[in-house]
């Protein structure tokens, strides 16, 4: 029964500084699985307007004094909606507090799907899902971004020509994420930059389905599919050498590595993708993603690994030859920093009933007095500098780590960020290193890029007049951005290239040298701001 007090405990949090919503659900402390509370919140939340209608033409909530009209919507979605009912045993008295109007609430139901000309659930939650968005648009007459969902089709476990015979079966193709947004919730859009990648309406229920619970498709935003594809390329089948993931939680890079290598060869077993994250609690979340993904035997996890602490010449890492380098950052191009779904909620239509015994008169009322107002545009331009330079350092030095691996020749740094003192500083930061020249590190060229991430148009940004670093145009064009907001559908994110020649200066390839300098003090992952969760991952 926690699950249901847990999601309204989610739900009433609504402060604007703990990350993303399911950064929240699955960074809180909760008792029942993260993963049921943010499956709960987010069907609800597709069904809120109809299941408030139906709580109060119901007339519960006065008869049930346990039950909060936030509860009442959680329990009846799931009374009416889950295939295994009500999360709690049968003697529970929020149970209890729903079935003692079950015939009610059915009813209610039943009438409202009616009154919509709806002839099956499938066609009201489509139309639910119309309604939703067209009352968003109605607010400014601007229509607003819509987010798809993006599904990446795991190559492991299936392929994308048997989930569209299988899963997608019923889905009918757009030729445009514009389309999409008006298709209705049996859609989808076929990604053309990233392989396999299928943006799917937000109404569309993939979480009930056995190729989700299976592994066999990973809910993924489509900036976060980038840098495993920009590492790997279409030609995986001759990649030479091992694999690596320094910061790896919760997993979606890493087994998209996974998928990237079975794409080109599905029976492929001369690799390792080492993957590591210094948070012991993080680590459980990333073999499990590891296993759902079915990717064992590819995968090696090396739980609670702090990337820094690594020495190059460890051996387990002496055949590495490409990294994959997501660290912490400060998470600004996360859509909907405070995305946690506002629920519209049932009134009671009769008050409750009053005590009759005689009680001391209410204290008058105090007038409140009210808040300044907040300048939103001003509140989100508000940067904290001083954070921004301590995750640019830590970022820096990470990827510096990564080039001093004898083997590696190629590195991916990315970010789910929109400033550039996170980004192309970073990456110009990184390229007059000591160890970049040395070993002849340069940025992954545009022209060199895998054929759909070369099409993609949005690149690295020029410095502001205020701002330090520089790069070339041809290192800026090796840049690439996702901008919230924008027609395409994703999330604020940065991501880049680091190649060199596998011959170049191989004489000093031991490190040692580099290892002592660069690792002067070198900070722990865990010491470092927290984790944001991994919305965009």
């Amino acid at each position: 029964m926690s699950l249901y007090y847990d999601a309204a405990t989610i739900l009433e949090n609504r402060s604007s500084d703990g990350g993303s919503f399911k950064s929240r659900v699955f960074n809180s402390k909760l008792k029942s699985s993260p993963g049921q509370v943010y499956a709960l919140i987010s069907e609800a939340a597709k069904w809120d307007i109809l299941l408030k209608e139906v709580v109060e033409n119901a007339g519960i909530l006065p008869l049930e004094p346990k039950l909060t009209p936030l509860l009442s919507i959680l329990l009846v979605h799931d009374f009416l909606l889950s295939k295994r009912g009500i999360a709690a045993p049968s003697n529970h008295p929020l149970r209890l507090a729903i079935e003692r109007h079950k015939s009610r609430l059915k009813a209610e139901f039943v009438k409202s799907r009616v009154r919509r000309h709806c002839a099956s659930v499938d066609e009201l939650r489509s139309l639910i899902a119309k309604t939703k968005q067209a009352a968003e648009n109605k607010g400014d007459g601007n229509v607003k971004i819509t987010y798809p969902r993006w599904v990446r089709i795991n190559n492991v476990r299936t392929t994308l020509v048997e989930q569209l015979q299988t899963t997608f079966l019923s889905f009918k193709p757009v030729n445009s994420l514009s389309e999409l947004s008006t298709a209705g919730t049996q859609a989808y859009y076929r990604d053309p930059h990233i392989p396999d990648l299928l943006a799917i309406p937000q109404g569309a229920e993939l979480i009930s389905t056995a190729a989700y619970k299976n592994g066999r498709i990973i809910l993924q935003d489509k900036a976060s599919c980038f840098p495993a594809y920009l590492l790997l390329g279409n030609d995986t089948a001759d990649w030479k050498g091992d694999l690596a993931d320094g910061c790896a939680a919760p997993g979606n890079k890493t087994t998209h590595m996974a998928s990237l290598i079975c794409l080109g060869n599905p029976a492929r077993n001369d690799l390792t993708i080492l993957s590591m994250d210094a948070s012991q609690s993080r680590s459980k979340i990333l073999q499990k993603m590891v296993k759902v993904a079915g990717a064992n035997e590819l995968v090696s996890v090396l739980p609670g690994q702090d990337f820094l602490a690594l020495a190059p010449n460890d051996k387990r890492f002496r055949n590495v030859t490409g990294f994959v380098l997501d660290p912490s950052c400060s998470g600004s191009g996360i859509v909907g920093r405070d995305d946690i779904p506002q629920l519209a909620l049932p009134t009671s239509a009769n008050p409750p009933r009053q005590n009759k015994k005689r009680k001391r008169p209410p204290p008058a009322s105090i007038t409140p007095v009210p808040e300044a107002p907040v300048d939103e545009a001003q509140k989100e331009n508000d940067v904290d500098v001083d954070r921004l330079t301590k995750l640019s350092n830590l970022q820096s030095r990470i990827v510096e780590h990564a080039l001093n691996f004898p083997s590696a020749v190629r590195v991916t740094y990315s970010t789910c960020s929109i400033h550039s003192q996170e980004n192309e500083s970073v990456v110009s930061r990184v390229l007059k290193s000591s160890v970049a020249r040395r070993r002849g590190w340069r940025i992954l060229a545009r022209d060199k890029q895998p054929d759909g991430l070369r099409n993609w148009r949005h690149r690295g940004v020029k410095p502001e007049e205020s701002e330090s670093w520089s790069l070339s145009e041809i290192e800026r064009e090796g840049c690439l951005r996702c901008w919230p907001n924008d027609e395409e559908g994703t999330g604020g994110f940065f991501v880049a290239g680091f190649v060199r020649d596998a011959d170049f200066e191989a004489a000093a390839d031991s490190a040692e040298g580099d290892s002592t300098e660069e690792n002067t003090h070198t900070p722990s992952l865990l010491e470092e701001p927290e984790w944001e969760g991994f919305s965009s991952d």
